[in-house]
């Protein structure tokens, strides 16, 4: 998969809840290995709170269609 690909996609919580959508990729400048997604939050949350997460990569379980964290069970 290409970066690009993976920029506006849906993200989805361990309980399979829309969180946002993927705005950057933070990867290590010496191994190329993407370590942090920022994701916008959408919907109300949005405009309740700071609208962006840093989430390690070590969090994500899947990437497909959407990217889907893991769980608590996951963890």
């Amino acid at each position: 998969m290409r970066m690009k690909e993976l920029v506006n996609k849906e993200v989805l919580d361990g309980n399979i809840r829309i969180i946002g959508k993927v705005q950057e990729i933070i990867f290590d400048e010496d191994t190329f290995e993407i370590t942090d997604l920022v994701v916008k939050k959408i919907g109300i949350s949005e405009q309740i709170r700071d609208s962006e997460n840093v989430i390690p990569v070590e969090l994500v379980k899947a990437i497909g269609d959407k990217v889907l964290l893991k769980s608590d069970d996951d963890i």
